[in-house]
């Protein structure tokens, strides 16, 4: 997990159990920096710098992400939530009934549309998101 996702992480928890009120926010956010800059041994602006810099490129990465995601047909989402699961080309194309060739086109469009070059970057990109709505109605199709 990242730094900046510890620091979402800390601030969520608090927001949840109702910590956190609005002319407080800034102040817990500060803590909550100043403990990530102690623990990591940055000094807190340098810490901030890492911060946003980390914030900058998973804000990227999650907007490519997005972007990849939209342009993929319903099949792709399919075999993308399959091949993020760990299955291999035969394997998904076992489960969609499909030949393993169609697989690996599916996969090469899919690479491309993410602008990635393998499954194992696929699988840490959309690592943190659901896909088990394209993993329930398999017969769904184009």
């Amino acid at each position: 997990m990242t730094l900046w996702q510890q620091l979402q992480n800390t601030l969520e928890q608090a927001e949840t159990r109702g910590l956190i009120e609005h002319a407080s926010a800034g102040n817990a956010l500060l803590q909550s920096v100043e403990t990530l800059s102690a623990t990591e041994g940055y000094p807190l602006d340098e810490m901030i710098v890492v911060l946003l810099d980390q914030a900058v490129r998973d804000r990227h990465r999650m907007d490519q992400a997005h972007r990849g995601w939209d342009a993929l047909t319903m099949r792709e989402r399919q075999v993308t939530a399959l091949v993020c699961q760990g299955l291999t080309g035969r394997q998904v194309a076992m489960r969609l009934v499909l030949s393993p060739e169609t697989i690996k086109t599916h996969v090469r469009h899919i690479l491309r549309k993410f602008n990635i070059s393998s499954r194992r970057e696929l699988r840490r990109l959309l690592e943190d998101w659901d896909l088990n709505p394209w993993l329930i109605d398999e017969r769904v199709m184009d």
